[in-house]
């Protein structure tokens, strides 16, 4: 079943000051995310990221297009409850404690006492934040306050999440919660489909990404697939190299790095095979540790995918009309 399902989603704004200019924030997104998996949205700030999911959960309307959630149109009030929510930028009472609000929240959902209050505490501690359970939420860092949002969308133990940003604001224990926290989701067969720009946080994480640009879907796939075959340079380990050698290598390589006494790990760019650095390693009495291909990452692949598409809509090509620019 697909978790989520958009056909020529699409959404403008009226902007101006007497708001007759058309400015397009997403362009017809077509996007299947499968039940049970990771998804990643991906794309640079003012990509078009937070209308989509404001869309998918009916904050806003679109100006065409259509989704499903959970195999039901995203305009069924009733599916609701089976998803949770977190905003890119969440405002809670603050004059409530992150209890009495996660406990609110439950009893919007319907929950019995015993139940709100064992669904609280653990979500609480799960996000890192039992310990300040009875703190008044005005007293919370923006850290703080981003877990407790991540606890309140997890408070109907729904069958999809969708999350803004749900990294903004941690530190680096809380990212390795928050992260902890995804997969083993994942592992309970939940669907989490969360935006982001920290490319990190998507490698970490995501079976399959989208990388959304201009308002316009740029690639989507699986992250094994977009980066196992895209090989671009080699990283070799040498031990027993002499100075003059180091500097021979230096002239060469596209990086040098000194690992200890004659040690050095080098990286080569993509060209003929290594063989020939190899024979002239040996050569000079330097020996081979380790060869390893170079594979791109994540941060280039959408580093070339992104400047791409801004190339050619600079240029006047496909995606010149894209939310980025104004028609």
């Amino acid at each position: 079943m697909r978790a989520i399902a958009t056909h020529d989603l699409t959404k403008d704004y009226a902007i101006g000051f007497w708001r007759q200019r058309p400015y397009r924030a997403l362009d017809s997104l077509t996007l299947d995310v499968d039940a049970g998996e990771v998804f990643g949205f991906l794309g640079p700030n003012g990509a078009g990221k937070t209308t989509a999911l404001k869309l998918l959960m009916r904050l806003v309307f679109p100006t065409s297009g259509h989704a499903e959630l959970l195999g039901r149109p995203m305009g069924d009030v009733s599916v609701k409850r089976r998803i949770g929510y977190l905003a890119e930028n969440p405002y809670f009472y603050d004059y409530l404690t992150a209890e009495e609000l996660l406990e609110y929240f439950a009893g919007l959902f319907g929950l019995g006492a015993s139940e709100r209050r064992a669904r609280t505490s653990r979500l609480l501690d799960e996000v890192g934040i039992g310990a300040e359970r009875r703190m008044q939420l005005r007293k919370f860092s923006k850290g703080m306050l981003q877990r407790v949002g991540i606890a309140q969308a997890l408070i109907n133990d729904p069958e999809l999440v969708i999350f803004d940003e749900p990294m903004s604001g941690l530190d680096p224990l809380g990212r390795r919660a928050v992260r902890a926290l995804i997969l083993s989701l994942r592992d309970k067969g939940v669907t989490v489909f969360f935006s982001s720009h920290v490319l990190s946080d998507a490698e970490a994480l995501c079976s399959r990404v989208a990388i959304l640009a201009k308002g316009r879907l740029v690639t989507t796939g699986r992250l094994s697939e977009m980066l196992a075959f895209e090989v671009r340079g080699w990283e070799l380990v040498v031990s027993h190299v002499a100075d003059s050698l180091a500097r021979t290598l230096e002239a060469r390589a596209t990086r040098v790095v000194r690992l200890g006494e004659g040690r050095y790990c080098v990286d080569v760019p993509l060209g003929p095979s290594p063989d020939r650095l190899i024979a002239e390693l040996a050569a000079a009495g330097a020996r081979l540790v380790s060869l390893n291909p170079l594979r791109e990452t994540l941060e280039d692949f959408f580093v070339r995918e992104v400047t791409g598409l801004e190339a050619a809509s600079a240029e006047g090509g496909p995606g010149a009309t894209a939310a980025g620019g104004r028609p």
